[in-house]
């Protein structure tokens, strides 16, 4: 966050937080809307309303208090937190939208205040004989003036009528409370509990009245001017929502006892009927709406200089423009005169009413996003994450869970309109933001928390396995991983679905602060390689002078899955036999390991196109048949297969061809492998062709093919000879298993 959008004159304490909360929430709803609620669905719905309602606000004024209390909130607020959690691009997606309804809440409320000439309509008709039927004439003369205000006083002005306005309100519902009416004389308590008196559902009337709830947030967007923002805003904000809850629920109780459901339905202005004085009504509307309009044009040109000051706009000079403010103290007069335009636009529509539904979904949306970041908090562990308030991590989900229900409640289509539109910010803000932090910071210590934790269980809970339940978990280790990528592509295919893999680029050096940070390097760089295509293989590098002391570094690596690693891959190009060499003369530490091993032996075809994968059989080491099979259709689930299929040869002596050939039809059928009866071969031996010259005749076409080797190849002294002579085939992948697999 730019420094400057933080107020040279931050001088507002408390107060200022709790009447513009306080100001919103008793707004116009409350005087227009909320005698229609107690109308529709009886006292006992309404409160009902009211409860559903705050639970949603409650945990959002708790979550926010406790977010607030951890870090410094600069200006802009609300967007400044979720920014700061989520991601200046997630929060900047948000914050538009947080923004425009707040705009747009300036006109809506302008509109509301005109409302408030309703009663004097009649006496200038009959004493001037003329009719106003346009409230647009109180309406855009009201905004202008309140533009004026704004842009030539700033926020000290507005706060000062900001008191005044509230004492008007604070007047006219304490002539309210004491005024009565002659129903309230004949109330029967039991028609307290009466149901509902008109044909509107529960949701049509909650979705009219909980803009009435909403609010408690506003006085946020003053964070930028409060002398102690991890004070004022915590209890300025709670003490809001409480006392406006409480109001609410005696509101509620007055208007049933005192008017009939008919009248309450049918007169907008029923409270004047009840009030001890009843020009105070209109009056205190008038100071209500003026009071939110106030409050929403202090905390909307904020909300946008934020925006600006973390340059998300992809152009420059609007970033520079709209974050820019008053040389004094910083007054957001550029934000200030696009907001009052924004506002001008849809006071001249006149109705904002289906707007309103839309205003509703983006406050619930950040109501949602805070609610969520301190839910996540609670389980993120952050050492650095000590607010002096906390919220229950219960509560903050809950508040995030009715956030959505309600979305959809209220007005479905708008639901989806609203997120994604945010979506839609997201992604644009991200392709031309040069901030690509994203939501990662946040998830961060979550998914950490959680990997520990299910590592934990699994080691504490693990049984011996059976090899019905065998999945590969495999650990490559690769020198070479810039010049060839086909080890990597392996480990993609095989982790894609069924296995886990971690791949570790080898540096071979002396560990020191140089090859610390080459190695760190070339970690970067491998992980953005990694991205750019569908792999789920965790990446790593080890520094290490010697081969045989990296290989035994690596096969002591814990496995990424909770479980230990069961399967090393090794690669190395045809016809260079440097490292090769040190896999084979370290294949006893491997055993040790009870690793099952791979070698991937590449050549310049590479994996062609990816359509035919050869699995050789041969009577010597059928221990193999089961893992080469199982890896070949393992791979074979990657999308990068989805036009593959496996055939499978086999050599054997003449007379077993035949009982041979429908052991793997069995082996396959039963298996329910995708391997049909056309795809399986099998080959006489023939003495005079060399196995290799067989392997070479089937398989020149192969995209990949798999041959199996033994350990006793080990006992003699030219092991490598195994490995060479299949010039012309592509890549092959030698397997040895450890113990034979099991297909079922």
């Amino acid at each position: 966050m730019n420094k400057t959008l933080v107020s040279a004159k931050a001088n507002f304490g408390t107060l200022p937080v709790f009447l513009t909360a306080i100001s919103t929430i008793l707004g116009a709803v409350m005087f227009l809307r909320f005698g229609f609620a107690v109308g529709s669905v009886g006292f006992m719905g309404t409160l009902a309303i009211i409860i559903i309602g705050h639970l949603v606000t409650i945990p959002t004024a708790m979550a926010l208090a406790e977010i607030a209390t951890n870090q410094k909130v600069e200006g802009g607020g609300e967007y400044f937190i979720i920014s700061r959690s989520f991601g200046v691009n997630i929060g900047a997606a948000i914050g538009i939208t947080l923004y425009l309804s707040q705009a747009i809440s300036v006109a809506f409320y302008i509109i509301a205040f005109a409302e408030s000439f309703e009663a004097i309509k009649p006496w200038v008709a009959s004493e001037f004989g003329y009719e106003l039927y346009d409230n647009r004439l109180f309406s855009i003369p009201a905004l202008i003036l309140l533009i004026w205000l704004m842009v030539t006083k700033g926020a000290d002005l507005g706060m000062k009528a900001l008191y005044v306005v509230v004492a008007i309100l604070a007047v006219s519902l304490i002539l309210f409370f004491f005024g009565t009416t002659p129903y309230a004389d004949v109330f029967d308590s039991s028609q307290l509990f009466k149901g509902a008196t008109t044909d509107k559902s529960f949701f049509y009337v909650f979705a009219i009245i909980f803009p009435a709830f909403t609010g408690m947030t506003a006085g946020v967007g003053l964070s930028g001017d409060l002398r102690d923002p991890k004070k004022s805003i915590p209890f300025g904000t709670l003490s809001a929502t409480i006392i406006g809850m409480v109001l609410y629920i005696f509101i509620a109780l007055k208007l049933t006892s005192s008017a009939s459901p008919f009248d309450l339905v049918n007169d907008q202005l029923i409270m004047g009927k009840i009030a001890l004085w009843g020009p105070i009504i209109p009056i205190g509307l008038a100071a209500a709406t003026i009071s939110s309009a106030l409050g929403s044009f202090m905390v909307a040109p904020r909300t946008l200089q934020a925006i600006g000051g973390d340059q998300v706009f992809p152009n420059k000079f609007v970033n520079s423009w709209i974050a820019k403010g008053t040389s004094k103290n910083n007054e957001p007069r550029n934000a200030t005169i696009l907001t009052s335009v924004i506002a001008l636009i849809f006071v001249f529509m006149g109705d904002v009413n289906a707007v309103a539904e839309v205003i509703s979904m983006f406050f619930m949306v950040t109501y949602g996003s805070l609610c969520l970041i301190s839910f996540m908090q609670h389980f993120a562990a952050d050492p650095s994450y000590r607010p002096s308030f906390k919220s229950k991590w219960y509560l903050s989900l809950l508040g995030a869970v009715m956030c959505i229900f309600l979305m959809f409640k209220i007005n479905t289509t708008y639901a989806f309109a609203a997120i994604a539109l945010m979506v839609v910010l997201y992604f644009y803000i991200t392709l031309k933001s040069d901030n690509k932090k994203g939501m990662a910071s946040i998830f961060q210590g979550v998914i950490h928390q959680f990997s520990r934790t299910m590592q934990v269980f699994l080691q504490k809970t693990e049984k011996e396995k059976t090899v019905e339940a065998w999945r590969p978990a495999v650990l490559c280790l690769s020198k070479d991983s810039f010049e060839r990528y086909s080890s990597l592509d392996i480990m993609k295919w095989i982790s894609y679905r069924y296995g886990f893999g971690t791949y570790i680029h080898f540096e071979k050096a002396y560990f020191s602060k140089e090859s610390k940070e080459n190695a760190e390097l070339k970690l970067e760089k491998l992980i953005k390689i990694a991205s750019s295509s569908n792999n789920n293989v965790f990446l790593q590098t080890l520094i290490s002078p010697s081969n045989t002391a990296a290989i035994i570094q690596a096969i002591q690596q814990p496995g990424i899955s909770g479980q230990p690693n069961n399967m090393m891959l090794f690669e190395y190009k045809k016809g260079e036999r440097e490292w090769l060499s040190a896999v084979l003369d370290n294949f006893s530490v491997l055993k040790t390991a009870q690793y099952d091993l791979c070698i991937l032996a590449t050549s310049d075809k590479g994996f062609g196109y990816k359509k035919d994968i050869h699995v050789w059989i041969r009577k010597e080491d059928y221990e193999n048949a089961n893992l080469m099979i199982l890896l070949s259709y393992i791979i074979l689930g990657h999308p990068d297969w989805n036009k593959g299929e496996i055939k499978i040869f086999a050599t054997f002596p003449k007379e077993n061809i035949a009982q041979e050939e429908q052991n793997l039809i069995d082996l396959t059928s039963s298996g329910r492998l995708p391997i049909s009866a056309n795809n399986i071969r099998v080959l006489p031996f023939d003495e005079n062709k060399s196995r290799n010259d067989l392997i070479n005749e089937n398989s020149s076409d192969a995209d990949l093919t798999l041959i199996g080797f033994q350990e006793q190849m080990f006992k003699t002294e030219n092991v490598t000879e195994f490995f060479e002579g299949y010039d012309k085939i592509g890549n092959i992948l030698f397997v040895n298993t450890l113990t034979s697999k099991f297909i079922k």
